[in-house]
């Protein structure tokens, strides 16, 4: 068994990461789906749980491997008049779905089977897009802003001049390399305002690809089950499983038929009436069951997050204590009333949004200082922090051979000046 899900390991190592750049319903999607539905498909890919995924008899000379192959990549079928609980337990049937057969009978056809491995990977396939789409439009500005920080507690205790490696992956960095760094964040916020000003549109985007391809799980595999995967769920919490047939056997069938026509000595077509044995659906009914359960767990956590999302575009420049809140759940710690005040009247929703990923990825004490110096800029809109490497900005310029940290913007001849960020 470790040996199956060897394959999967490099993804089963839940690391803990310093940086997020999403929130707790994205991680609903692209890990635990993602990883839930990997492991699906490697279930029913295996063969040494449940052996054979199909074993066929018939009384004819044909060989079995043929039969097998033959039923297993054609569809196998059901009798609808034979799913009859009362004659099965009379003895009159051996299986729900198998009996004698006329003509004019009506069946059900099983064909899913063949396609379940296929269609679980493409579904965990898709569950990771959004976040691959996030991931590559953010570009990791977060991580290359706030690397190096997680351990800036100790550098009050670290008197050197220079950076200490702590083995491969970790870095110290002395005092001077922190409060550099710091001015980086700053810089970086305030350049975001003019170079990322969709940013949390895109996170918004994303958050309604999580909803949409949800929902549009749902029904594909509805679809894809014969239309019975609407009310799994609850037929399967009204069933007692104490009879000889459940809700389960109708969809998931553990023995069907299927005919074999060949030509005889003479030419004749003959049919041969084989007795199919689905081992695989003793894997994919536990599975579908399961997922029926999660997708609407899943359902209910991404309609939330969007409705947290709403909530946080109407209150995020109307509420002092919503701001403050959410700051301090993010960053524990007592902050500056008029620090939240400042920047629930000046910031737009998506500087804000940034914000609030700067608290949840900052030491507590360093977000403060960070916040600190952001309202001090924000409270003289005169002067803005601008990347050396941007020589105009929404018809702004400031002078190539100024070396300070806060440049002075001068407006362009041609255009009237008008403040970056409206008072709301």
């Amino acid at each position: 068994m470790l040996n199956t899900f060897s394959v999967l390991s490099p993804h089963l190592k839940f690391k803990y990461k310093f940086i997020t750049i999403d929130n707790l319903a994205f991680k609903f999607h692209y890990r635990a789906t993602f990883i839930m539905l990997l492991v699906c498909t490697l279930l029913v890919t295996s063969r040494q749980y449940i052996g054979e995924h199909i074993r066929c008899i018939t009384g004819g000379s044909i060989p079995e491997h043929v039969i097998n192959t033959f039923c297993f990549f054609t569809t196998t079928f059901t009798v609808v008049r034979h799913y009859n609980e009362s004659m099965l337990q009379e003895g009159v049937l051996p299986h729900p779905g198998v009996g004698p057969m006329y003509t004019e009978d009506p069946i059900k056809r099983h064909a899913y089977y063949q396609w379940v491995p296929f269609i679980l990977f493409i579904q965990a396939l898709t569950f990771y897009g959004p976040h691959l789409l996030w991931r590559v439009n953010e570009g990791g500005r977060l991580k290359n802003l706030v690397d190096g920080l997680h351990m800036a507690k100790l550098s009050e205790h670290y008197t050197a001049t220079a950076n200490l490696t702590i083995g491969p992956k970790y870095t110290l960095l002395s005092r001077d390399n922190v409060d550099a760094r710091l001015r980086t964040v700053k810089r970086e916020f305030f350049n975001h305002f003019m170079v990322q000003r969709h940013w949390a549109t895109y996170h918004i985007f994303c958050e309604v690809l999580n909803l949409l391809n949800c929902v549009l799980q749902i029904v594909f595999t509805n679809i894809f089950l014969g239309r019975q995967f609407w009310d799994l769920g609850p037929r399967f919490l009204r069933e007692d499983f104490t009879g000889q047939m459940d809700a389960l056997d109708t969809i998931f069938p553990k023995v069907t038929k299927c005919h074999f026509y060949k030509y005889g000595p003479t030419g004749t077509i003959q049919k041969h009436d084989a007795l199919c044995i689905m081992a695989l659906n003793v894997i994919n009914e536990k599975i579908f069951t399961f997922l029926w359960f999660w997708y609407v767990v899943l359902l209910a956590i991404s309609v939330l997050a969007l409705l947290w999302r709403v909530l946080t575009l109407i209150l995020h420049n109307r509420s002092f204590k919503f701001t403050g809140a959410i700051l301090s759940l993010a960053s524990p710690g007592r902050l500056n009333p008029q620090d939240i005040e400042i920047i629930t009247k000046r910031l737009r929703f998506t500087e804000w949004l940034f914000l609030y990923y700067l608290a949840k990825n900052m030491d507590a004490h360093l977000f403060r200082k960070v916040l600190r110096e952001i309202t001090d800029e924000l409270g003289h809109p005169e002067e803005m922090i601008l990347d050396p490497s941007i020589d105009t900005v929404d018809g702004h310029r400031y002078d190539e051979d100024d070396s300070r940290d806060t440049l002075e913007l001068k407006p362009m001849p041609q255009f009237e000046y008008k403040p970056v960020h409206k008072k709301v």
